[in-house]
Parts: C-alpha cells; sequence; structure tokens
C-alpha cells in the first residue's frame, strides 16, 4: 500500500517516522531514497524515538553504519559512498537482514536485490514547496 505524506517541517518528519514505529514487531527494512539533505536521517532520528531510543542520531555518512538501541535496535547504513556491491561485505549487511533489528538503509540501491520484499518499505522523499513530501510503500 502506498502513502503520500506531506510534512513541513524536520518535526513533522520525527514526529511521522515515531508513529510509524509504535507497531513494528522487528525485522523491517526501510530503503529510504532521496537526495543528499531530503530528510533520511531526519526518518531514521523518529523511527528511533518512537522505539524508545535515546541516542543522538546522525547520518553514518564516513562510518557507513550506526546502531541504536531501543524497544527494538535499529541498525542505520548509509551507502552513498559505496559503488560496488562486495564493498557492503564488511559492514554485515546480509547477516542484519536476517536479523529481528530495524534496518534504514539510505541509498540502496545497490543492495536492491537482496531486500526481502515481504519485509521492504521503500520511503520516498520529495522536495515541494514549503517542506517535502514522503511517499511511503508498505511491504508487499
Amino acid at each position: 500500500m502506498k502513502q503520500i505524506h506531506r510534512c513541513h517541517s524536520e518535526a513533522e518528519t520525527r514526529q511521522l517516522a515515531a508513529h510509524l514505529a509504535q507497531n513494528f514487531q522487528g525485522g523491517e527494512i526501510f530503503a529510504l531514497i532521496g537526495d543528499l539533505g531530503g530528510g533520511k536521517t531526519t526518518f531514521v532520528k523518529g523511527l528511533v524515538a518512537g522505539l524508545g531510543g535515546s541516542s543522538t542520531v546522525t547520518s553514518p555518512t564516513f562510518n557507513l553504519v550506526h546502531r541504536y538501541s531501543g524497544r527494538i535496535p535499529v541498525i542505520h547504513y548509509d551507502l552513498y559512498r559505496l559503488k560496488k556491491f562486495q564493498e557492503i561485505e564488511s559492514l554485515d549487511l546480509e547477516t542484519e537482514i536476517e536479523s529481528k533489528n530495524i534496518l534504514a538503509i539510505e541509498w540502496p540501491q545497490l543492495v536492491q536485490a537482496i531486500l526481502p520484499r515481504s519485509r521492504t518499505w521503500h520511503v520516498e522523499f520529495k522536495e515541494i514547496d514549503a517542506g517535502r513530501e514522503i511517499i511511503i510503500e508498505s511491504p508487499s
């Protein structure tokens, strides 16, 4: 199912993600698609907060992965700088896909083929006048 949300601030983006997170059971995967500065990390901040996490969420652009605790742990990947599938092997992504952790993957194009359709949410961020449009497609 596809839902379209309009958020006019970072706070609204965080609230949207926090609201979604309340019903998660674990094992959900988020493929986050959008331009630089489009709201992907802000969305992850909301997921972590909605799951009771108190960590400061930052983009893992240089570390490639950050882990956050909460009711369900969130593993946050940023694959922007990776060019080849082989480069993800050291990130343990394939093992995490099989876990009950929640995965949030920024720039997921490189790994799209290994993400299970039954658990992957596609979230696209588009800039619009006075905010952003967030298109959420739940798993099939």
